[in-house]
């Protein structure tokens, strides 16, 4: 599903979005600013995190947008039984509070980023396309400073054995910039990034470039500059 550029995917297919909230006002609002738009759906919802797995299995969702606190199931551990799945769906965090350590612990678990339940739906819409590109991190600067403060500095990373181009383009890479931005900004081709970061994930074992990121914040590779 990677390569989308615009509206919808590379083939023209809409995207599927699932909603996870146990706040009824929420899930509908979200169902309107995402069906909303020409290249996007809601497939389904759900009010808590037990039922997250069977719902994902029914609809095939490309993007789940999961609140973190619900009654039975949070949604960090409905997250951590998603990724690992063939297929599994991106997700986002949808939150109340961007200095929540749980949205950190999201993260770990493979949240593929956050927004604000008060975020603007323009950019809502737009995480959605974010995330299934795959080409950027979504999370502020909130997060990496979370990450810095509960981190054990260390060179973990520093031992993963990255070049220093590859170095280079990981802390690009924890400041948010996509590829064709990286790519800008080292005077490089976008397929070269692309290499690059691909190189990344497999030395340090990040499922993607959000894990990756983590890791060189929690690690101390990368220092948050706000």
């Amino acid at each position: 599903m990677n390569g989308m550029d615009g509206l919808g995917t590379e083939d023209g297919a809409v995207l599927r979005v699932v909603v996870v909230d146990d706040e009824p006002l929420v899930r509908a609002g979200l169902r309107v600013i995402v069906d909303a738009e020409p290249d996007m759906t809601v497939v389904g919802e759900a009010g808590d995190g037990v039922d997250v797995p069977g719902l994902v299995a029914r609809t095939h969702p490309d993007v789940v947008l999961m609140d973190v606190r619900m009654p039975a199931v949070d949604g960090i551990a409905a997250t951590r039984a998603l990724v690992d799945r063939p297929g599994a769906p991106r997700v986002i965090v949808v939150t109340t509070f961007e200095n929540d350590d749980h949205v950190l612990d999201a993260l770990r678990a493979g949240a593929s980023g956050f927004v604000l339940k008060r975020t603007p739906p323009e950019e809502i819409v737009e995480a959605v396309r974010v995330v299934v590109r795959g080409d950027r991190v979504l999370f502020p600067a909130a997060v990496r400073r979370l990450a810095s403060v509960r981190a054990p500095a260390g060179d973990e990373l520093r031992r993963a054995g990255l070049t220093e181009r590859e170095a280079e383009v990981l802390r690009l890479m924890a400041t948010g910039l996509s590829n064709a931005e990286i790519a800008a900004r080292l005077y490089l081709g976008v397929e070269t990034v692309k290499t690059h970061v691909g190189a990344v994930l497999a030395k340090t074992g990040a499922r993607d470039r959000t894990q990756a990121v983590i890791a060189a914040y929690e690690t101390g590779f990368v220092r948050p500059t706000g």
